[in-house]
């Protein structure tokens, strides 16, 4: 098996702003795993909020070439398990790019799409929602105009955040998710959940800060609205913290090291009866493919990378008015085009 690495930097559509940051371009790195006439890719993006570097991905996979290099093959768990140690002390984006990678290669070389070697049926997916990211509110609508969609993801933290969504309310009957990315207190999250149900929410993602837990204990027994939770759910031990502070887990492939600890995540959620979600980076194909091969096991998705980037670098999965469509290929469906 050798090991091969692409880096990019992708375009955005429109500055894309949360309560974080604002960017216009999203580096990238995607790994390839090629063995004979198969290759496998994954994907990692460069995150500066999580002090993730392209140059540290890079670094951290050059230490692990000659293992990886030298695996002799097996299971796409029992090659997690090899190459976790290896990663353990570092982000995890390196271990989820590689994760996938070998995963997208395990199911073209068995001459199947991924989510059949894992015996899932895709016909009730899930559709996709299409994030409006912060901006002027003029923007926002305009951004909304530009891609009619049956479901939105509004990014708020802000203190007109009602008067947002009331006026998007005005251009669309769709539904509405909201995501304030910690920037809410516990009474500010409580009195909007109320409003916001009224303007056809469906649910909050991460109102405050992940360390806040007594705070979302109140909002919690209080809400008029789900919660879902982003930051308080980073890797698998996260998932029983979150039972009883949230009603549901946002998964992200790259935060918590892969499709593998994903899966395991997914299970266990259902274990306590908890709704769950998978959310993309601002990414390519090659990692919106990979979340595509789980869409059978969740409830809701926000996998929108690639409308919010000019991808010229890969292809798969599209998206149709909300609706996930698989490449013919097998494995994730994933191809690298340069």
């Amino acid at each position: 098996m050798k090991l091969l690495l692409h880096s990019h930097i992708l375009q955005l559509r429109h500055t894309f702003t949360i309560t974080h940051e604002s960017r216009n371009e999203q580096p990238t790195l995607i790994v390839e795993l090629q063995d004979g006439e198969f290759s496998g890719y994954g994907e990692a993006t460069e995150t500066t909020y999580y002090g993730v570097y392209m140059h540290t991905m890079i670094a951290q996979l050059e230490a692990v070439r000659s293992s990886i290099e030298q695996y002799p093959g097996g299971t796409p768990e029992e090659f997690y398990e090899f190459i976790e140690p290896h990663l353990r002390d570092e982000h995890p984006f390196a271990l989820c790019a590689l994760d996938v990678a070998y995963n997208d290669l395990y199911a073209k070389k068995a001459g199947k799409k991924l989510y059949e070697v894992w015996g899932l049926e895709p016909s009730k997916n899930p559709i996709t929602d299409y994030t409006i990211g912060m901006d002027t509110l003029e923007k926002m609508v305009e951004k909304m105009k530009e891609m009619p969609f049956p479901l939105y993801k509004i990014k708020l933290g802000t203190k007109q955040d009602i008067q947002i969504i009331q006026e998007l309310r005005k251009h669309t009957d769709a539904v509405f998710r909201v995501d304030a990315n910690t920037a809410w207190d516990v009474e500010e999250t409580i009195q909007n959940s109320i409003a916001l149900k009224e303007l056809g929410v469906e649910f909050i993602e991460q109102p405050m800060k992940a360390t806040n837990w007594e705070g979302m204990k109140k909002v919690y027994a209080e809400s008029a609205l789900p919660l879902i939770a982003d930051e308080s759910c980073i890797v698998e031990a996260d998932v029983a913290r979150c039972y009883g502070f949230f009603h549901g887990i946002n998964i992200k492939l790259m935060k918590c090291g892969g499709l593998t600890p994903a899966r395991r995540m997914i299970a266990h959620a259902r274990k306590l009866g908890l709704k769950v979600m998978v959310g993309c980076m601002t990414e390519s194909n090659i990692g919106c493919s990979a979340i595509a091969q789980l869409l059978p096991l969740l409830d809701y998705v926000d996998m929108d990378g690639i409308l919010l980037v000019e991808d010229h670098i890969s292809s798969g999965v599209t998206i149709d008015y909300g609706k996930v469509i698989y490449a013919e290929e097998n494995g994730t469906g994933a191809k690298l085009l340069s």
